[in-house]
Protein backbone atom coordinates (compact mmCIF):
# COMPACT_ATOMS: atom_id res chain seq x y z
CA UNK A 1 0.00 0.00 0.00
CA UNK A 2 1.07 3.39 -0.65
CA UNK A 3 0.35 6.93 0.69
CA UNK A 4 2.31 9.90 0.04
CA UNK A 5 4.27 11.79 3.24
CA UNK A 6 4.00 15.41 3.84
CA UNK A 7 7.56 16.81 3.47
CA UNK A 8 8.09 19.44 6.00
CA UNK A 9 10.22 22.11 5.23
CA UNK A 10 11.04 25.79 7.39
CA UNK A 11 12.36 26.92 4.46
CA UNK A 12 10.02 25.54 1.81
CA UNK A 13 6.29 26.20 0.28
CA UNK A 14 4.44 23.04 1.39
CA UNK A 15 1.13 22.35 -0.45
CA UNK A 16 -0.83 18.78 -0.55
CA UNK A 17 2.17 17.01 0.55
CA UNK A 18 4.50 18.13 -1.80
CA UNK A 19 7.73 20.04 -1.36
CA UNK A 20 8.86 22.80 -3.56
CA UNK A 21 11.93 24.55 -2.64
CA UNK A 22 12.08 28.16 -2.83
CA UNK A 23 14.97 31.47 -2.73
CA UNK A 24 18.49 30.49 -2.13
CA UNK A 25 19.86 31.88 1.27
CA UNK A 26 23.77 32.71 1.99
CA UNK A 27 24.39 28.92 3.39
CA UNK A 28 22.93 25.93 3.86
CA UNK A 29 24.42 25.12 7.42
CA UNK A 30 22.72 27.30 10.36
CA UNK A 31 24.18 25.47 13.15
CA UNK A 32 27.31 26.15 14.60
CA UNK A 33 30.63 24.33 13.92
CA UNK A 34 31.81 21.90 16.38
CA UNK A 35 34.98 22.38 15.95
CA UNK A 36 37.43 25.60 15.44
CA UNK A 37 39.34 24.19 12.23
CA UNK A 38 40.27 26.43 8.92
CA UNK A 39 39.82 25.43 5.73
CA UNK A 40 42.37 24.74 3.59
CA UNK A 41 40.64 26.69 0.47
CA UNK A 42 37.87 28.58 -0.13
CA UNK A 43 34.65 26.90 -0.56
CA UNK A 44 36.49 23.70 1.06
CA UNK A 45 33.09 23.59 3.41
CA UNK A 46 29.99 25.84 4.09
CA UNK A 47 28.97 26.40 -0.07
CA UNK A 48 26.59 28.64 -0.43
CA UNK A 49 22.71 27.52 -0.25
CA UNK A 50 21.74 26.37 -3.87
CA UNK A 51 17.76 25.58 -3.77
CA UNK A 52 16.84 24.26 -7.70
CA UNK A 53 13.16 24.52 -7.38
CA UNK A 54 12.69 20.99 -7.70
CA UNK A 55 9.23 20.13 -6.43
CA UNK A 56 8.85 16.38 -5.83
CA UNK A 57 6.69 13.64 -3.47
CA UNK A 58 7.53 10.97 -1.37
CA UNK A 59 5.66 7.63 -1.39
CA UNK A 60 6.27 4.57 0.49
CA UNK A 61 7.07 1.71 -2.02
CA UNK A 62 6.73 -1.41 1.00
CA UNK A 63 7.01 -0.79 4.67
CA UNK A 64 7.85 -3.87 7.19
CA UNK A 65 10.96 -4.07 6.17
CA UNK A 66 13.63 -4.13 9.85
CA UNK A 67 16.93 -1.95 9.95
CA UNK A 68 17.40 -2.06 6.26
CA UNK A 69 20.90 -1.10 4.74
CA UNK A 70 21.14 -1.72 1.17
CA UNK A 71 18.84 -1.70 -2.10
CA UNK A 72 19.59 -3.10 -5.53
CA UNK A 73 17.60 -3.47 -9.12
CA UNK A 74 16.73 -6.37 -10.47
CA UNK A 75 16.53 -6.46 -14.61
CA UNK A 76 12.88 -7.05 -14.24
CA UNK A 77 12.46 -4.24 -11.54
CA UNK A 78 12.13 -6.15 -8.16
CA UNK A 79 14.46 -5.09 -5.49
CA UNK A 80 17.19 -6.79 -3.40
CA UNK A 81 17.02 -5.18 0.10
CA UNK A 82 19.50 -6.36 3.13
CA UNK A 83 18.40 -6.33 6.43
CA UNK A 84 21.36 -5.54 8.79
CA UNK A 85 20.83 -7.03 12.06
CA UNK A 86 18.72 -10.33 11.16
CA UNK A 87 21.20 -11.01 7.90
CA UNK A 88 18.73 -11.30 5.83
CA UNK A 89 17.98 -10.86 1.84
CA UNK A 90 14.37 -9.62 1.28
CA UNK A 91 12.94 -9.18 -2.49
CA UNK A 92 10.83 -6.75 -2.66
CA UNK A 93 8.30 -7.35 -5.76
CA UNK A 94 7.86 -3.66 -8.64
CA UNK A 95 4.31 -3.03 -6.67
CA UNK A 96 6.01 -2.67 -3.23
CA UNK A 97 4.60 -6.70 -2.45
CA UNK A 98 7.48 -7.72 0.48
CA UNK A 99 8.05 -11.09 -0.26
CA UNK A 100 7.48 -13.14 2.85
CA UNK A 101 10.35 -15.31 2.64
CA UNK A 102 13.80 -14.27 2.72
CA UNK A 103 16.58 -15.57 0.18
CA UNK A 104 18.48 -18.50 1.19
CA UNK A 105 22.07 -18.82 0.87
CA UNK A 106 23.20 -15.90 2.73
CA UNK A 107 25.86 -16.15 4.88
CA UNK A 108 26.11 -15.88 8.81
CA UNK A 109 26.73 -12.52 10.14
CA UNK A 110 28.10 -10.44 13.32
CA UNK A 111 25.04 -8.34 13.71
CA UNK A 112 26.18 -6.26 16.89
CA UNK A 113 26.91 -2.59 16.72
CA UNK A 114 26.90 -1.10 13.31
CA UNK A 115 28.04 -5.06 11.99
CA UNK A 116 25.55 -7.24 9.97
CA UNK A 117 24.15 -8.23 6.28
CA UNK A 118 25.30 -4.73 4.35
CA UNK A 119 25.69 -3.68 1.04
CA UNK A 120 24.02 -5.65 -1.98
CA UNK A 121 25.13 -5.11 -5.33
CA UNK A 122 25.07 -7.15 -9.12
CA UNK A 123 27.56 -8.00 -11.35
CA UNK A 124 28.21 -5.67 -14.25
CA UNK A 125 27.16 -8.60 -16.45
CA UNK A 126 24.48 -10.39 -14.33
CA UNK A 127 21.81 -10.87 -17.21
CA UNK A 128 24.51 -13.22 -18.38
CA UNK A 129 26.30 -15.24 -14.94
CA UNK A 130 24.06 -13.81 -12.50
CA UNK A 131 25.99 -13.08 -9.73
CA UNK A 132 25.19 -11.16 -6.62
CA UNK A 133 27.72 -9.84 -4.39
CA UNK A 134 27.47 -9.30 -0.36
CA UNK A 135 29.54 -7.31 1.75
CA UNK A 136 29.02 -8.19 5.62
CA UNK A 137 30.48 -8.29 8.99
CA UNK A 138 31.86 -11.57 9.48
CA UNK A 139 31.69 -13.68 12.82
CA UNK A 140 35.09 -15.51 13.69
CA UNK A 141 35.21 -18.45 16.73
CA UNK A 142 38.08 -16.51 18.58
CA UNK A 143 35.21 -13.34 19.30
CA UNK A 144 36.77 -11.01 16.50
CA UNK A 145 34.85 -10.18 12.94
CA UNK A 146 36.05 -8.31 9.95
CA UNK A 147 34.25 -7.09 7.28
CA UNK A 148 33.87 -9.99 4.33
CA UNK A 149 32.60 -9.66 0.56
CA UNK A 150 30.85 -13.25 -0.83
CA UNK A 151 29.30 -14.32 -4.16
CA UNK A 152 26.67 -16.50 -5.56
CA UNK A 153 24.18 -17.02 -8.35
CA UNK A 154 20.76 -15.68 -8.54
CA UNK A 155 18.58 -18.65 -8.50
CA UNK A 156 14.82 -17.93 -9.20
CA UNK A 157 11.73 -19.51 -8.60
CA UNK A 158 9.49 -20.75 -6.03
CA UNK A 159 12.46 -20.78 -3.37
CA UNK A 160 14.93 -18.04 -4.14
CA UNK A 161 18.37 -18.04 -2.90
CA UNK A 162 21.86 -17.46 -3.85
CA UNK A 163 23.62 -20.84 -4.87
CA UNK A 164 27.42 -21.54 -3.90
CA UNK A 165 28.03 -18.35 -2.00
CA UNK A 166 32.14 -18.32 -1.64
CA UNK A 167 33.89 -15.55 -0.12
CA UNK A 168 36.10 -13.74 -1.90
CA UNK A 169 37.71 -11.10 0.28
CA UNK A 170 38.36 -10.90 3.72
CA UNK A 171 39.58 -7.63 5.60
CA UNK A 172 42.89 -7.87 7.54
CA UNK A 173 43.24 -8.47 10.80
CA UNK A 174 39.83 -9.04 12.27
CA UNK A 175 39.31 -7.18 15.57
CA UNK A 176 36.64 -7.62 18.60
CA UNK A 177 34.71 -4.52 17.71
CA UNK A 178 31.20 -3.85 16.53
CA UNK A 179 32.03 -0.92 14.27
CA UNK A 180 33.24 0.77 11.31
CA UNK A 181 32.45 -1.89 8.58
CA UNK A 182 32.41 0.45 5.43
CA UNK A 183 31.05 -1.97 2.85
CA UNK A 184 29.91 -0.06 -0.03
CA UNK A 185 30.51 -2.07 -2.80
CA UNK A 186 30.61 -0.50 -6.20
CA UNK A 187 32.11 -1.77 -9.89
CA UNK A 188 34.39 0.17 -12.32
CA UNK A 189 33.93 0.46 -15.56
CA UNK A 190 36.94 -2.16 -16.16
CA UNK A 191 35.25 -5.02 -13.94
CA UNK A 192 37.11 -4.08 -11.19
CA UNK A 193 35.27 -4.18 -7.58
CA UNK A 194 36.02 -1.69 -5.19
CA UNK A 195 35.47 -2.57 -1.21
CA UNK A 196 35.10 0.43 1.02
CA UNK A 197 35.68 -0.41 4.84
CA UNK A 198 36.62 1.11 8.25
CA UNK A 199 39.45 0.95 10.46
CA UNK A 200 36.71 -0.41 13.46
CA UNK A 201 36.90 2.78 15.36
CA UNK A 202 38.90 1.42 18.16
CA UNK A 203 42.21 3.26 19.26
CA UNK A 204 44.02 -0.32 17.93
CA UNK A 205 42.15 -0.01 14.34
CA UNK A 206 42.43 3.46 14.04
CA UNK A 207 46.67 3.88 14.11
CA UNK A 208 46.14 0.94 11.31
CA UNK A 209 44.54 3.31 9.04
CA UNK A 210 48.64 4.49 7.77
CA UNK A 211 49.99 0.68 8.11
CA UNK A 212 49.94 -0.77 4.19
CA UNK A 213 50.36 -4.40 6.45
CA UNK A 214 47.02 -3.75 7.23
CA UNK A 215 43.27 -3.60 6.01
CA UNK A 216 41.77 -1.65 8.43
CA UNK A 217 41.14 2.26 7.17
CA UNK A 218 41.81 1.43 3.44
CA UNK A 219 39.05 1.06 0.23
CA UNK A 220 40.50 -1.98 -1.72
CA UNK A 221 40.38 -3.09 -5.04
CA UNK A 222 40.46 -6.75 -5.85
CA UNK A 223 38.67 -8.25 -9.37
CA UNK A 224 35.00 -10.38 -9.35
CA UNK A 225 36.74 -13.41 -8.25
CA UNK A 226 38.34 -12.18 -5.36
CA UNK A 227 42.06 -12.38 -7.37
CA UNK A 228 44.55 -9.10 -7.17
CA UNK A 229 44.87 -6.85 -10.20
CA UNK A 230 48.13 -6.51 -11.36
CA UNK A 231 47.89 -2.95 -11.38
CA UNK A 232 47.11 -2.51 -8.00
CA UNK A 233 49.48 0.56 -6.48
CA UNK A 234 51.40 -2.16 -3.75
CA UNK A 235 51.90 -5.06 -5.80
CA UNK A 236 55.21 -6.00 -4.73
CA UNK A 237 55.57 -4.23 -2.03
CA UNK A 238 57.32 -5.81 0.42
CA UNK A 239 54.78 -6.05 3.55
CA UNK A 240 52.00 -4.23 1.70
CA UNK A 241 48.89 -5.97 1.42
CA UNK A 242 48.41 -6.07 -2.52
CA UNK A 243 44.42 -5.47 -1.98
CA UNK A 244 45.07 -2.15 -1.36
CA UNK A 245 43.98 1.32 -3.17
CA UNK A 246 43.79 4.14 -0.64
CA UNK A 247 44.60 4.19 2.45
CA UNK A 248 43.98 6.34 5.78
CA UNK A 249 40.26 6.25 5.51
CA UNK A 250 37.96 6.10 8.33
CA UNK A 251 34.69 4.53 7.65
CA UNK A 252 33.36 4.61 3.90
CA UNK A 253 29.55 4.20 3.82
CA UNK A 254 29.37 6.05 1.10
CA UNK A 255 30.74 5.68 -2.64
CA UNK A 256 30.03 5.94 -6.34
CA UNK A 257 31.75 6.23 -9.57
CA UNK A 258 31.77 10.08 -11.35
CA UNK A 259 29.48 9.19 -14.64
CA UNK A 260 32.01 11.51 -16.95
CA UNK A 261 35.45 10.47 -15.17
CA UNK A 262 34.55 7.00 -13.60
CA UNK A 263 36.53 7.85 -10.76
CA UNK A 264 35.00 6.52 -7.76
CA UNK A 265 34.05 9.23 -5.18
CA UNK A 266 33.32 8.58 -1.83
CA UNK A 267 31.94 10.06 1.15
CA UNK A 268 33.07 9.36 4.86
CA UNK A 269 32.43 9.50 8.01
CA UNK A 270 34.47 12.11 10.26
CA UNK A 271 34.22 11.44 14.29
CA UNK A 272 32.57 14.46 15.63
CA UNK A 273 32.28 16.96 12.70
CA UNK A 274 34.49 16.37 9.75
CA UNK A 275 32.42 14.26 6.97
CA UNK A 276 34.42 14.15 4.09
CA UNK A 277 34.01 14.36 0.25
CA UNK A 278 37.26 12.47 -1.67
CA UNK A 279 38.19 11.07 -4.93
CA UNK A 280 40.07 8.18 -4.27
CA UNK A 281 43.19 7.52 -6.85
CA UNK A 282 45.49 5.15 -6.90
CA UNK A 283 47.61 4.98 -4.15
CA UNK A 284 46.85 7.91 -2.43
CA UNK A 285 46.82 8.71 1.86
CA UNK A 286 43.53 10.41 2.91
CA UNK A 287 45.28 11.11 6.03
CA UNK A 288 43.24 9.43 8.54
CA UNK A 289 43.68 9.55 11.87
CA UNK A 290 47.00 12.00 11.74
CA UNK A 291 44.67 14.83 9.87
CA UNK A 292 41.63 15.60 10.28
CA UNK A 293 39.07 18.28 10.65
CA UNK A 294 36.89 16.53 13.22
CA UNK A 295 37.50 16.04 16.63
CA UNK A 296 37.02 13.13 19.57
CA UNK A 297 33.32 12.76 20.64
CA UNK A 298 32.61 14.27 23.94
CA UNK A 299 31.69 17.88 25.09
CA UNK A 300 35.54 18.12 25.85
CA UNK A 301 36.07 17.84 21.55
CA UNK A 302 39.53 17.28 22.00
CA UNK A 303 41.75 16.59 19.36
CA UNK A 304 42.49 13.72 17.25
CA UNK A 305 46.05 12.49 16.79
CA UNK A 306 47.82 15.78 17.79
CA UNK A 307 44.54 18.23 15.96
CA UNK A 308 46.33 18.43 12.35
CA UNK A 309 44.11 19.51 9.45
CA UNK A 310 47.38 19.19 6.50
CA UNK A 311 50.24 17.68 6.30
CA UNK A 312 52.54 17.39 2.83
CA UNK A 313 51.90 13.73 0.93
CA UNK A 314 48.68 13.36 2.55
CA UNK A 315 45.34 14.20 0.41
CA UNK A 316 42.83 17.26 1.14
CA UNK A 317 39.53 16.42 0.82
CA UNK A 318 37.21 18.03 -1.99
CA UNK A 319 34.81 18.98 0.75
CA UNK A 320 33.70 18.24 4.44
CA UNK A 321 30.86 19.06 6.70
CA UNK A 322 30.63 21.20 10.37
CA UNK A 323 28.74 19.57 11.69
CA UNK A 324 27.98 15.97 10.83
CA UNK A 325 25.73 14.87 8.18
CA UNK A 326 26.37 11.21 8.87
CA UNK A 327 26.69 9.88 5.32
CA UNK A 328 25.42 6.53 4.68
CA UNK A 329 24.94 6.33 0.65
CA UNK A 330 25.26 8.24 -2.54
CA UNK A 331 24.64 8.80 -6.37
CA UNK A 332 25.42 10.83 -9.01
CA UNK A 333 22.01 11.39 -10.71
CA UNK A 334 21.60 10.76 -14.20
CA UNK A 335 17.97 10.08 -14.95
CA UNK A 336 15.86 12.34 -17.04
CA UNK A 337 12.98 12.59 -14.09
CA UNK A 338 14.42 15.18 -12.62
CA UNK A 339 16.42 17.29 -14.99
CA UNK A 340 17.73 19.91 -12.91
CA UNK A 341 19.01 16.99 -10.56
CA UNK A 342 21.09 15.86 -13.35
CA UNK A 343 24.70 15.51 -12.81
CA UNK A 344 24.09 16.17 -8.93
CA UNK A 345 25.35 14.61 -5.95
CA UNK A 346 23.04 13.00 -3.22
CA UNK A 347 23.96 11.55 -0.16
CA UNK A 348 21.55 9.85 2.42
CA UNK A 349 22.19 10.41 6.08
CA UNK A 350 20.63 10.45 9.54
CA UNK A 351 18.22 12.84 11.09
CA UNK A 352 20.66 16.02 11.89
CA UNK A 353 21.49 16.49 15.60
CA UNK A 354 19.68 19.59 16.32
CA UNK A 355 17.27 19.87 13.42
CA UNK A 356 14.14 18.48 13.09
CA UNK A 357 12.97 15.64 10.40
CA UNK A 358 15.67 14.38 7.68
CA UNK A 359 17.12 15.38 4.89
CA UNK A 360 19.05 14.32 1.46
CA UNK A 361 22.17 16.60 0.25
CA UNK A 362 21.87 17.50 -2.64
CA UNK A 363 25.70 19.06 -4.06
CA UNK A 364 26.39 20.89 -6.99
CA UNK A 365 30.12 20.35 -8.77
CA UNK A 366 32.17 21.60 -10.51
CA UNK A 367 35.01 19.68 -12.20
CA UNK A 368 36.49 18.93 -8.53
CA UNK A 369 34.99 21.64 -6.66
CA UNK A 370 31.86 21.97 -4.58
CA UNK A 371 29.94 25.09 -5.55
CA UNK A 372 26.24 25.02 -3.96
CA UNK A 373 24.27 22.69 -1.37
CA UNK A 374 20.87 21.69 -0.63
CA UNK A 375 18.86 19.78 1.79
CA UNK A 376 16.03 18.35 0.45
CA UNK A 377 14.11 17.99 3.18
CA UNK A 378 12.25 14.35 3.40
CA UNK A 379 9.61 12.47 5.63
CA UNK A 380 10.47 13.30 9.22
CA UNK A 381 12.09 11.71 11.68
CA UNK A 382 13.69 9.46 9.17
CA UNK A 383 17.20 8.34 9.23
CA UNK A 384 18.17 6.92 5.38
CA UNK A 385 20.56 4.31 5.19
CA UNK A 386 20.88 4.08 1.43
CA UNK A 387 20.36 5.61 -1.73
CA UNK A 388 19.55 4.45 -4.79
CA UNK A 389 18.43 5.84 -9.08
CA UNK A 390 16.10 3.14 -10.32
CA UNK A 391 15.30 2.30 -14.05
CA UNK A 392 12.50 4.52 -13.99
CA UNK A 393 14.89 7.62 -13.16
CA UNK A 394 13.27 8.34 -9.54
CA UNK A 395 15.32 8.18 -6.44
CA UNK A 396 14.84 5.50 -3.64
CA UNK A 397 15.75 5.69 -0.61
CA UNK A 398 16.04 3.06 2.58
CA UNK A 399 14.74 4.15 6.06
CA UNK A 400 16.64 2.35 8.63
CA UNK A 401 15.14 1.39 11.89
CA UNK A 402 12.35 -1.01 13.09
CA UNK A 403 9.78 0.67 11.33
CA UNK A 404 11.74 0.39 7.90
CA UNK A 405 10.82 1.22 4.84
CA UNK A 406 11.45 1.95 0.61
CA UNK A 407 11.14 5.49 -0.02
CA UNK A 408 10.30 6.55 -3.42
CA UNK A 409 11.48 10.47 -4.83
CA UNK A 410 9.51 11.60 -7.91
CA UNK A 411 8.09 14.76 -9.43
CA UNK A 412 5.28 16.70 -7.75
CA UNK A 413 2.27 15.64 -10.11
CA UNK A 414 0.38 17.97 -12.30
Amino acid sequence: MRRVFKAVSTAAAITSGVLTATSASAQVETRPPITSYKPAFAGQTRAPEQKLGVAFEATTVTSGLQFPWSLAFLPDGRMLVTERRAGKLRVVAKDGTLVAAPVEGTPAVFSGGQGGLLDVVLDPAFKTNGLVYLSYAEPNADGTNNTAVARGKWVDGPTLKLEGLTVIYRQRPAMASPLHFGSRLVFARDGKLFVTQGERSIPAGQKQAQDLASGLGKIVRINPDGSIPKDNPFVGREGAQPEIFSYGNRNVQAAALHPQTGELWEVEFGPQAGDELNIIRKGRDYGWPTITYGVNYGPAKTPITGGETQRPGMEQPLYYWDPTIAPSGMIFYTGSLFPKWKGSLLIAGKQPQGLPGGFVTRLTVKGEKVVGEERLETPAPANWRDIRQGPDGAVYLLKDGTAGAIVKLTPKKG
